[in-house]
């Protein structure tokens, strides 16, 4: 692809820092990056990065921007807790997240709680968060039990992430090898987190893998990206219950190829949806967003990411702006957006970057 590749160099100290990249470390990364992104320009700029990390995949800051939090994918899965001042991050604490292959972590919105899944340990795990930041040893730990039709991807359980619901009371968890998600009520007082006997679940379509989700800001509706059919399907959600409204596929009716969905996110107004593919199509989809919370499947448009493996992908609060990550070209893009039309154009700066998988705007 053409695009001025842009090696990142090192930051006078005047930037201020506004973005966290998570990696893959076995190509040379030095794990989490810092960097200044530069809105009018869509250049971005080195702060600092670690050192120790071992492939911390995906990040969560706290609200206070005082910690990062991040996992580290391996069979000997862990969680790091980092401390965040003068755009540094210093490792205060590591524990073990009981699992292989941690994939997703997410700070409760109260703050006091921090949930781990575990991909191919098909778990969850969680950790109580104090005051000054730190975390408990792992507190509740849940595992998945089940499979579903596509014997390659789905054996066993593959829990994908843990998203809380906007009012904070549900932990949603998309678990792509048993095509479930199960909802948990998320309560502080009396004992663990998850409220597991209370617990609901969400059937997916046979051999559909969902992998991630997001919510409407006023927590009525939910999206979920379906990795393995590259499908969304669109929820109503209410007190818990998640009732199915549509399915729409993020690539032609006459795609033939191996799907392999990322990522999905609503734009901060919440007026369009976008969703990353893997495999050969390596895009970026979009959607328009209508009152009734269905996406309007005529208005589908299609981006490449301009590289390979397109993993998450993130906008500013602004919304002006979209990164994607492309984990198997070292690059990140930086898309301009147009708030008016949701239409994504290049800018052609590539971030160079040793295999970005996770994007965090804070």
């Amino acid at each position: 692809f053409s695009s001025t590749s842009q090696t990142i160099s090192p930051a006078p100290t005047v930037l201020s820092a506004n973005l966290l990249v998570g990696t893959y470390t076995k190509k040379g990364s030095k794990g989490i990056y810092v960097l200044s992104f530069d809105t009018a320009t869509g250049k971005a700029t080195e702060i600092s990065h670690t050192n120790g990390a071992s492939n911390p995949s995906f990040l969560t800051i706290s609200k206070d921007r005082g910690q990062v939090y991040a996992v580290s994918e391996g069979s000997d899965g862990k969680v790091s807790a980092y401390s965040f001042a003068d755009n540094k991050l210093n490792l205060i604490q590591e524990k073990t997240s009981k699992g292989a292959d941690p994939c997703y972590i997410a700070l409760s919105p109260d703050q006091t709680n921090l949930l781990v899944a575990n991909y191919s340990g098909g778990s969850i795990t969680s950790y109580h968060r104090f005051a000054d930041g730190r975390l408990s040893n792992p507190q509740q730990f849940i595992q998945h039990e089940g499979k579903s039709v596509n014997e390659a991807r789905q054996e066993k359980a593959h829990v994908h992430g843990v998203f809380f619901s906007p009012d904070g009371k549900y932990v949603l968890t998309p678990d792509l090898g048993m095509d479930e998600i199960s909802i948990y009520p998320y309560q502080i007082k009396n004992g663990p987190p998850l409220q597991i006997q209370k617990a609901t679940s969400i059937q997916s379509s046979p051999g559909a893998g969902p992998r991630h989700l997001c919510f409407s800001s006023n927590g009525k509706y939910l999206y979920v990206i379906e990795e393995l059919t590259g499908s969304i399907s669109v929820y109503r959600f209410v007190k818990g219950a998640a009732i199915f409204l549509q399915k729409v596929f993020t690539h032609p009716s006459s795609f033939k190829g191996t799907t392999g969905s990322a990522d999905i996110h609503l734009s901060p107004d919440g007026l369009f949806l976008y969703a990353s593919n893997r495999g050969i199509e390596n895009n970026i989809v979009s959607f328009k967003v209508l009152p009734n919370g269905k996406l309007e499947e005529k208005s589908i448009q299609y981006y490449s990411t301009e590289g390979k493996a397109p993993r998450n992908f993130t906008m500013n609060k602004e919304g002006n702006w979209l990164l994607v990550a492309n984990q198997d070209s070292d690059n990140i893009i930086a898309f301009r957006r147009n708030i008016q039309t949701g239409a994504l154009s290049s800018t052609g700066v590539s971030i160079k970057l040793s295999m970005p998988v996770c994007l965090l705007f804070y």
